[in-house]
């Protein structure tokens, strides 16, 4: 059998001290989680985080800096995640789109209310992308190079 984790971005968007976050349903009742989600076959992982940014909270979404790179697993017998956290703005809003299925609510959370709700956080990874951002972590998206679709002679 051949391990393979599952690639995911994240967004970390801050306006006026305030997190955007997503309300959403999961196997384990309603959680909280930065806008994030899956890379999809001929997608590249800027396009992803905007893709997914649009669809789970209706904001068009401008990356500007990787946070970080991360490994996460639950237990030996759960599904390995490779996620990139992502920060960066949000501009035009549309109230009238219709959000991803699962998704409740979006939410413009404090600091403070992100640490209140810690045990309904998606993953330790929420948190943890919202205080590498917060202590200045930022990686130019330069370090990223997609070459899909790219003859090799």
């Amino acid at each position: 059998m051949v391990w393979k984790p599952n690639v995911t971005v994240a967004a970390v968007i801050r306006q006026d001290d305030r997190f955007l976050f997503v309300e959403e349903e999961t196997s384990s009742g309603l959680q909280f989680n930065q806008p994030a989600g899956h890379l999809e076959e001929n997608e590249d992982l800027i396009a992803a985080v905007k893709r997914e940014v649009n669809e789970e909270t209706a904001w068009h979404f401008e990356p500007e800096a990787l946070i970080s790179v991360q490994l996460w697993r639950q237990n030996p017998d759960a599904t390995s995640f490779i996620r990139f956290c992502f920060s960066g703005t949000c501009h035009s809003y549309d109230p009238n789109q219709k959000l991803d299925e699962g998704i409740v609510a979006t939410h413009w959370l404090t600091h403070e209310e992100i640490v209140a709700r810690q045990m309904r956080l998606r993953s330790p990874l929420v948190r943890l992308c919202v205080e590498e951002y917060l202590s200045g972590q930022r990686y130019p998206l330069t370090l990223l190079k997609s070459l899909l679709d790219v003859n090799h002679a």
